[in-house]
């Protein structure tokens, strides 16, 4: 399976470049006969729109069709990863200031091992974040090697 996204993943880089968005994942979705390829997108601001997921799909159907081994029954969705999508390279947080993010850390920085909070600054050691603790806002510089899991959050 590995082996044929990768595959994929090469056929698909000259539409998704095309189309000026990155890939998130492909993954498989149900089985037999309810199979579906879906197909995540994002703009490189981690956003996404309905009308380029439609571009996207449409292109990718033909590029699909063409395809040896997509020949059983299959429907593809092109999609955006989501709101709260995983930051699976902590190294794209550098890229990320202004972002408001969930992170868990693997060990505590002061107080905190888990927070939400917008994203200050950023390099390749670390993020300073502002985060709210009880009625105050606060900072704290957070090395990269000491974040377990981030995630981009929804602020209320």
């Amino acid at each position: 399976m590995a082996e044929q996204f990768e595959r994929l993943k090469q056929k698909m880089e000259p539409i998704l470049n095309s189309s000026k968005v990155q890939l998130y994942e492909i993954s498989w979705q149900g089985s037999g006969k309810d199979r579906t390829l879906q197909v995540a997108i994002m703009h490189s601001d981690g956003s996404m729109d309905l009308d380029t997921c439609a571009e996207v799909s449409e292109k990718l159907s033909a590029l699909l069709d063409a395809e040896e081994g997509f020949k059983e029954p299959y429907t593809l969705e092109v999609c955006s990863p989501g709101a709260e999508r995983e930051i699976r390279d902590l190294k794209e947080l550098e890229g990320m200031p202004g972002a408001y993010i969930h992170i868990r850390l693997k060990k505590p920085a002061g107080k905190l091992l888990e927070t939400d909070g917008t994203i200050l600054a950023a390099d390749a050691d670390g993020i300073r974040l502002q985060y709210r603790d009880k009625a105050v806002n606060r900072t704290a510089d957070i090395k990269l090697d000491n974040i377990d899991a981030a995630r981009m959050a929804v602020k209320f």
